[in-house]
């Protein structure tokens, strides 16, 4: 699969990558200690899903003696930005509203994050106004 689309995450998969995001680069041991500390996981099932990060192109690991180092292949941004396309994708027509109220509600927003959805919600009805399509 081409890095630019990876396959999509797990749950389990999600965790392990959250660790991975925040440690920035790190070896298996620094992700099974967090994992095991933080989710109760063995140290081979954090190895497993590291290994197969790595196949799906989340991760890339590179050779270091013998063991890895792991990098994440994108920012976290961009996979979370995948998976929100996903699942509009998978929304019924005429949900979407719905759908980005409840995530809005659900979030811990700044107030900067607040003043750029206004923004964009005044320019989505600027471009309606003028006859625009919908984005």
């Amino acid at each position: 699969m081409s890095r630019e689309a990876p396959e999509p995450l797990t749950t389990a998969e999600w965790k392990v990558m959250k660790i991975v995001w925040r440690l920035k680069s790190c070896a298996a041991r620094d992700v099974y200690e967090e994992a095991g500390r933080v989710h109760g996981w063995a140290p081979t099932t954090t190895k497993t899903l590291l290994r197969r990060l790595v196949d799906k192109g989340h991760l890339t690991a590179t050779a270091v003696g013998t063991s890895y180092l792991y990098r994440p292949s994108r920012p976290a941004w961009q996979s979370l930005a995948g998976a929100a396309d996903t699942l509009l994708d998978h929304t019924m027509e005429g949900l979407d509203g719905r759908l980005l109220a409840y995530m809005v509600k659900k979030s811990k927003l700044s107030s900067e994050d607040l003043a750029e959805l206004r923004a964009l919600l005044d320019e989505q009805d600027v471009s309606e106004g003028e006859g625009g399509a919908k984005p």
